[in-house]
């Protein structure tokens, strides 16, 4: 489990964390959401004790990370697929954070495995792709077989089949009661991915809970109907108060559920060919909700780093 309280970060004048917290669950993928500049980064190297905070603390399985006795066996992150050095094999490279952290070396080959990469497993580094990095940084996670995972932006670089391997992967290891916690600015995959949401906006919490729940308090709810007799359907739901649209081929209606509007169809002897619900996007429930947090278009960590580096000389 990770838990932040409080959590705050300045550089400089610049707040790019602000007074932040939540918990992120065993069994789940949670989804880490926010406008660019909203302090995604930043919280995460906090989490890794990469960054120390301002205020606040933030553990897992209720020790910072400083306090843990084996960090790779507990924790496992994926924040730059490119730190590797070019010039090392990717097994060399599992080889030596193995080595350095005290993990078995059976799981060099294992993590490889997992991730596809045995057969260049002897190649160097500096000659991957990009979605090849993307793979032996996974492998560098899993590497210690944690119980917490981080994956920044997990399926940059990744092709097709690719992204549908990560997504299946992040909610294997959630069923197995890890803790995955993942950033993307990819809201159609996270749609598919995530079952829960931390959701920050210059640097403070905009939401917690469900995908589901986030979706459906901020968009709209409505039902597609299909029917040889629209126009009959049209009026008995405009006289039940609710907002009808026209579709292509059928009405969007909003203000009644479809429960609702199958009885009244029947009541009217109307025959129905569709009553569906539709659902609004992740995307479309994001900008409703981070819409006002969109305050700066340039990346406010970046700037707060160039900020903190010029007050340092």
């Amino acid at each position: 489990m990770i838990e932040a309280k409080g959590l705050t970060k300045r550089y400089g004048k610049t707040l790019a964390v602000d007074d932040l917290s939540f918990t992120v669950t065993p069994g789940k993928v949670t989804g880490f959401l926010g406008p660019n500049g909203a302090g995604k980064s930043t919280t995460m190297r906090m989490v890794l004790g990469l960054d120390n905070p301002t205020g606040g603390q933030v553990s897992i399985g209720g020790k910072r990370y400083r306090e843990l006795h084996h960090p790779l066996r507990t924790v496992g992150a994926l924040l730059d697929a490119k730190w590797v050095h070019p010039n090392r094999s990717a097994r060399a490279h599992l080889s030596w954070m193995a080595k350095s952290n005290k993990i078995p070396m059976r799981r060099v080959d294992e993590s490889l495995d997992i991730v596809g990469l045995t057969s260049v497993a002897n190649k160097r580094a500096g000659g991957f792709s990009l979605g090849m990095s993307q793979r032996l940084g996974i492998a560098s996670a899993l590497l210690g077989d944690p119980e917490v995972l981080l994956f920044d932006e997990p399926v940059n670089g990744l092709d097709p089949e690719g992204i549908l391997w990560i997504r299946r992967f992040m909610q294997r290891l959630a069923e197995e009661g890890r803790t995955v916690f993942v950033s993307s600015h990819l809201l159609s995959e996270m749609a598919l991915t995530a079952t829960e949401l931390v959701v920050i906006g210059r640097g403070k919490l905009i939401s917690q809970g469900s995908t589901d729940d986030f979706v459906a308090k901020a968009t709209d709810s409505t039902v597609k109907v299909r029917s040889p007799q629209l126009d009959k359907l049209r009026t008995a739901l405009a006289s039940a108060s609710a907002d009808v649209a026209d579709a292509d081929d059928g009405l969007i209606v909003s203000g009644l559920d479809s429960a609702k509007i199958g009885e009244i169809a029947m009541q009217q002897s109307v025959v129905l060919h569709e009553l569906s619900p539709q659902r609004g996007s992740l995307e479309e429930a994001f900008m409703q909700i981070t819409g006002d947090s969109v305050q700066y278009h340039a990346d406010i960590e970046a700037e707060a780093r160039k900020a903190l580096e010029s007050s340092s000389r």
